[in-house]
């Protein structure tokens, strides 16, 4: 891939705890990233930052192009614009 291409947006998927023991939330992290190994590291402080005390990340992909509904469709935006996007839910029990 040359400088000039767009890179795809990278989704991460997994669950993330605001404090340890606590209950956990469902998690898309969506960001632009060189490679795996950046897109997770960037994803964690991103988690970090806003203040989860631990992430269980299941799986790593490509989007192919932008989701049709919100809240996906705004992070994906931002990830196309350089953040690194966080969207919670609550898991299915």
């Amino acid at each position: 891939m040359n400088d000039n291409e767009e890179r795809p947006v990278t989704i991460i998927v997994g669950r993330v705890w605001r404090r340890k023991g606590g209950e956990s939330e469902g998690v898309h992290v969506m960001l632009v990233a060189p490679d795996d190994d950046s897109a997770v590291r960037r994803a964690l402080e991103a988690l970090a930052k806003e203040g989860y005390a631990e992430a269980e990340l299941d799986q790593i992909g490509e989007m192919e192009g932008a989701p049709d509904e919100e809240p996906h469709l705004s992070a994906w935006q931002g990830a196309t614009e350089g953040e690194v996007s966080i969207v919670t839910f609550d898991e299915p029990a």
